[in-house]
């Protein structure tokens, strides 16, 4: 599936429509399904997913369900990923969201991350010096 940049925006503000049109009737909610995600795996496939925030402090990201949803489906490549809020606007995933994303994949350090419409980075920019390049397996290896 060959979707434009617009059209992932798109997808990931589509997503909050419902979640945002509930948050408004509940006490709590204010920030409920405010930031959407979309993605396309390595074969072509598209999922969504929006944030969870509990006033009890608990809550997830949209890009892990998104992600979830990829896996769900038993993909873990990602070519492409946005967050938006639920007006449009881009976000750059969180530091998380970006060790979630290599964590599912190692490829995943060649996914496309839009910043804007106008600007794309790859995972390996966002996430230059990844600390398990550095840290000691062999402390943990049964000898």
């Amino acid at each position: 599936m060959k979707i434009s940049d617009n059209e992932l925006v798109n997808h990931a503000v589509a997503a909050t429509k419902k979640v945002r049109m509930v948050a408004e009737t509940r006490e709590g909610w204010n920030l409920m399904g405010y930031v959407g995600a979309a993605l396309i795996t390595s074969a072509g496939n598209l999922y969504t997913g929006i944030n969870i925030d509990l006033r009890c402090g608990m809550g997830i990201c949209a890009e892990y369900s998104a992600v979830a949803e990829m896996i769900k489906n038993g993909e873990t490549e990602i070519d492409k990923i946005v967050a938006t809020t639920s007006e449009g606007s881009i976000l750059p995933p969180c530091g998380k969201c970006r060790e979630m994303l290599y964590q599912i994949n190692e490829s995943n350090m060649d996914t496309k991350i839009l910043l804007s419409l106008n600007d794309k980075k790859l995972l390996r920019e966002l996430l230059p010096h990844n600390w398990q390049k550095y840290f000691d397996k062999s402390l943990y290896q049964k000898g």
